[in-house]
């Protein structure tokens, strides 16, 4: 390929991607970060370019991020035992002390760096800062595979958003900045809980009637039975596959999370590889999308 074919090539795409740029200026696309990608120099920082190149074009990013692998290897540093239900982790004080620091610590000022080191203006919070996210307790309930009988499992200081307000979010925006947040909120008596990444994501992408939300993880999308990539999906499609069993497992509530966002505002979400360089942007500036994006 010569030099000429090479720059025509990349004024394609830019031409290509004008009409997005236009119809998104001014609009939020919460990111969710996470999986394998998170521990990776190299895809951390296409990562934070790719988040400064959306806020360089007039759209506002919001990242939230998530953290397991670290926590898990902070409580394993610590000879502090882990049990899980249903992918999460059953947390008592202490878990949720170490959780708080490695999350609204360690990992969001990484984050926050990598960004800054983009040429990006981040700010680092979580659901605590302003009382932006308030949280309430997870209850979840596990069968006996013997009985069958359901007993209520009592996971901690694990919770799920139950109000956000997106105040601090747009303030921050207006002002030119990145929000970056750690999935850590409190209720409405002070107690701190850890909250999954996906939801957390979901529940801020709803309150900002975001243009996408982007679940970055360690697979390609949704596939059905034979491998290939689903591209659009609806709720009722979801709510089929699922009962067919195409859809399984830790799919399961990364897609219930999309579901519930786009019935609460967010325009459309998006299931796509964190492990592909630029996915993000392949997936909304291109016509060939790299993910499985969910709408109503």
């Amino acid at each position: 390929m010569t030099n000429d074919t090479r720059m025509l090539a990349k004024a394609e795409t830019l031409i290509e991607a004008l009409p997005y740029f236009q119809r998104y200026a001014g609009r939020s696309f919460v990111v969710k970060y996470g999986g394998h990608a998170m521990g990776d120099p190299e895809a951390a920082r296409d990562f934070a370019e790719d988040i400064v190149l959306l806020k360089a074009v007039g759209i506002n990013p919001v990242v939230v991020h998530g953290g397991g692998p670290q926590i898990g290897a902070m409580l394993k540093k610590l000879g502090v035992e882990s049990e899980f239900v249903d992918g999460l982790r059953v947390t008592d004080k202490e878990t949720a002390a170490i959780a708080e620091m490695v999350l609204s610590g360690a990992i969001n000022k990484e984050l926050v760096g990598w960004i800054t080191q983009a040429g990006g203006k981040a700010i680092g919070i979580s659901g605590k800062d302003g009382r932006m996210v308030l949280a309430e307790k997870v209850s979840r309930t596990v069968k006996d595979p013997d009985s069958q009988i359901e007993r209520i499992v009592d996971l901690g200081f694990v919770g799920e958003p139950s109000k956000v307000d997106t105040t601090i979010l747009e303030t921050a925006s207006k002002a030119g900045m990145i929000p970056v947040i750690a999935p850590i909120a409190t209720d409405s008596e002070g107690h701190t809980y850890n909250i999954n990444a996906d939801t957390m994501a979901g529940a801020v992408a709803a309150a900002l009637g975001a243009a996408r939300l982007f679940l970055l993880t360690d697979v390609s999308g949704v596939l059905d039975k034979d491998g290939k990539l689903l591209t659009d999906l609806t709720p009722a499609d979801i709510a089929r596959l699922r009962e067919e069993g195409t859809i399984s497992g830790g799919m399961i509530p990364k897609l219930q999370t999309c579901v519930e966002a786009v019935e609460a505002g967010c325009e459309a979400a998006v299931v796509l590889d964190g492990r592909v360089p630029h996915a993000m942007l392949l997936e909304f500036f291109t016509s060939r999308g790299a993910g499985t994006l969910v709408s109503v």
